[in-house]
């Protein structure tokens, strides 16, 4: 059968009508996922959780080490505050 509107039988022009809404529908619910930030927020959360958790199970001493990390820039931040106001 030929793509000439005409040509087409009143079953295949709403079955051409309905795959064109649900091609519609899965692009405004592409456009809301990018545009929901509270959601790509959650979402990015959640995977972190999920990452931490993992990396917990299968390596405990990977978590240790950036806690460590973090402590010592923490401190070091903080001793070079107190460097710098205590100068004078």
């Amino acid at each position: 059968m030929s793509d000439k509107p005409h040509d087409k039988t009143r079953v295949e022009l709403h079955a051409d009508v309905e795959a064109a809404r649900v091609q519609l529908a899965a692009t405004l619910d592409a456009i809301e996922d990018r545009l929901n930030v509270p959601k790509r927020v959650k979402r990015a959360t959640r995977q972190t959780t999920e990452n931490i958790r993992t990396i917990t199970r299968d390596n405990p001493l990977v978590l240790v080490g950036i806690a460590v990390g973090a402590a010592a820039v923490v401190g070091g931040a903080v001793w070079a505050i107190v460097a710098a106001i205590t100068k004078d």
